[in-house]
């Protein structure tokens, strides 16, 4: 099952700690990599290794979460660019880690960045 909207404005936080998820209702089954996109909104560099090397999916499963995290964030930044600049920001934010994440930008066979 996935949530499928996994960014800021559906989380609650208390000091470092989440404790709660907003926005529910739309659970279904889907691609598993979708869980993955909160990694590419909320998490830094290196918070995001952190959740990666922790986590047993596999680097196509990766790159698809970051394939689902750039075609979200390109429409959050169009969409929300009037009515709610801060969701603007966040697919700003969001698609800026990652094109400049080196693992894509690496020309390396295998890789999304191979030519």
């Amino acid at each position: 099952m996935t949530h499928g909207d996994l960014t800021p404005s559906n989380l609650l936080v208390e000091g470092d700690r989440l404790v709660g998820v907003l926005d529910g209702g739309g659970f279904a089954p889907a691609d598993p990599s979708l869980d993955l996109v909160a990694a590419w909104h909320l998490l830094d560099d290196e918070r995001r290794a952190l959740v990666r090397s922790e986590l047993p999916c596999d680097d196509l499963e990766w790159w698809r979460g970051a394939a689902w995290a750039f075609q979200q964030a390109m429409g959050l930044v169009w969409y929300y660019r009037e009515s709610n600049p801060g969701m603007s920001t966040l697919g700003q934010t969001t698609l800026a880690r990652i094109v400049n994440d080196p693992e894509f930008s690496a020309p390396t066979s295998g890789s999304p960045g191979a030519r």
